[in-house]
């Protein structure tokens, strides 16, 4: 697993940042700071989820989905992902397809051109 984003002003983001919705998430990504060594951080409001035990429950599951989609992430950006309320309700095929799906969004979209990347955009399309 990749480091976490631990300060406030590092999950902030710009609105020309690159990012992808899913049903049950929103993810942001932007350059990361620390080159070769992007970060992961994982947000769910009080605003939509009321009880802090939802609220944990929708960062587990995207922490799990993040682990099993990781290769897909790419290491000059750092990762923000903003649980949705239907997050509760997401089965974990269901969720791991949807993360999939918006890494791959953004590493073919936004990912630098890399050797790297190159070779798992390709392995993305096979």
């Amino acid at each position: 697993m990749r480091d976490t984003i631990k300060k406030h002003s590092d999950f902030l983001m710009s609105p020309d940042d690159p990012s992808a919705r899913s049903e049950f998430f929103i993810v942001r990504a932007k350059k990361t700071a620390f080159p070769g060594n992007a970060r992961v951080g994982f947000t769910a409001t009080k605003h939509t989820f009321k009880l802090a035990t939802d609220r944990n429950r929708a960062k587990r599951l995207m922490r799990d989905w993040v682990r099993f989609c990781e290769d897909l992430m790419v290491p000059e950006f750092d990762y923000v992902f903003i649980a949705r309320a239907p997050i509760l309700t997401a089965t974990r095929d269901m969720g791991r397809d949807a993360m999939a799906r918006a890494l791959k969004h953004i590493l073919k979209k936004y990912a630098p051109k890399t050797p790297t990347n190159l070779a798992k955009i390709v392995k993305c399309a096979a």
